[in-house]
């Protein structure tokens, strides 16, 4: 016979469910929905937000054990990373979906997989509540983290439902305010909210928390570009592994741009091709994407904020040509804003198709060094 305990469990978890299915808004959108009548799941308050505008996340966090859930690309970089910074324990788990990213990033390390869910597949995200709840359910945490992207949902609700403790770090590249799935969060209650940027830290239900982006800075590599005029160049194009959208753009932009005797390797993940010159693939593992980033005389890519800290990780600054969503290349132009800040920086050199050159293909001159500047 279920225990009582069991039993009030089961009741909240279905409760979740019925909100989540059946309340619906202007675009059908279930989950938006229930944000706004979200059901008292959990007497727990939030545990790690604090007063002032900067929250010290390694001090409240460090030697906790975490369920970690992201979705792959960036969102899982990112995590990874913030598994590290903060100082979690090593036997916390990862949640996320399977890719070759995740294969790599995370061998040797604990991991649930979960079901693909699309940018805002909140449908997806609600369904798989209860792959990460049964994968997890023998398991302590002392807190849930997660960097989104429509997955975040997921894990809010796991962590409401286990009474455990939720953080929300929103992506590095959301520089005006939070994406979809941060605005959901916002709507309900015990979860901690966490902006990496100070311009929009103020925002009600927000603190602002440590960024990524503050430990690169620019140093001179002259060595790097000291190469004959024409002389041949090996070049590594990624265009990340986001489904399903294409980026036929960056691609003709490189494609009509090639010297005769250059070498091009081409991740192309949702962008099929079969016109290209070189080796083409559609995805990679960790270990050959970072051979290809450092021994490449050129790294072009998108603007996924994963790969982009990959290259700043490595010391290479990158080309970088943003997704747009006029083009149909992604679901809105936040690439814009991160790839705009990092130019700023310079971290990066910023493109548009149209505007790369045949000197934009040759090697930069600087390099990248991760720590603080002498």
């Amino acid at each position: 016979m279920p225990s009582r305990r069991r039993t009030a469990r089961c009741s909240r978890t279905a409760e979740l469910f019925r909100h989540a299915f059946r309340a619906k808004d202007a675009h059908g959108e279930g989950l938006l929905a229930w944000a706004l009548y979200a059901p008292d799941v959990s007497a727990q308050g939030n545990r790690y937000e604090t007063a002032g505008e900067t929250v010290d996340l390694s001090t409240a966090l460090r030697g906790k054990r975490a369920l970690l859930v992201a979705s792959t690309g960036g969102h899982l970089a990112q995590i990874v990373r913030w598994a590290e910074v903060l100082g979690l324990r090593p036997d916390s788990v990862f949640a996320t979906f399977a890719s070759e990213q995740s294969r790599s990033l995370l061998q040797g390390r604990d991991v649930v997989t979960l079901d693909y869910v699309p940018p805002r597949g909140y449908r997806e995200a609600v369904r798989s509540v209860g792959q990460l709840f049964r994968q997890t359910r023998r398991e302590r945490f002392d807190v849930v983290l997660s960097t989104g992207a429509a997955v975040g949902v997921a894990a809010y609700l796991v962590g409401q439902v286990r009474r455990i403790p939720v953080i929300y770090i929103e992506s590095v590249s959301r520089f005006d305010g939070p994406s979809a799935t941060g605005r959901i969060l916002e709507r309900l209650p015990r979860v901690d909210r966490y902006t990496q940027h100070a311009g929009w830290a103020d925002r009600p239900r927000w603190r602002k928390g440590p960024s990524l982006l503050d430990d690169y800075r620019v140093i001179p590599a002259p060595e790097r570009a000291a190469r004959r005029p024409g002389e041949q160049r090996s070049i590594f194009v990624s265009l990340g592994t986001i489904q399903p959208f294409r980026f036929d753009s960056l691609v003709d932009a490189v494609r009509d741009r090639l010297r005769p005797g250059d070498t091009v390797t081409w991740q192309l993940g949702a962008t099929v091709r079969d016109d290209l010159p070189g080796t083409v693939e559609q995805e990679l593992t960790a270990e050959a994407f970072d051979q290809l980033i450092v021994g490449s005389d050129v790294f072009v890519t998108h603007a996924g904020v994963g790969t982009l800290m990959r290259a700043l990780e490595l010391g290479v600054r990158p080309l970088v040509v943003p997704r747009r969503v006029e083009r149909g290349e992604h679901v809105d132009d936040h690439q814009l804003q991160v790839v705009r800040e990092l130019a700023e920086r310079g971290l990066v050199l910023l493109r548009e198709p149209h505007d790369l050159t045949d000197g934009d293909l040759e090697p930069p001159d600087v390099a990248i060094r991760r720590g603080v500047a002498p």
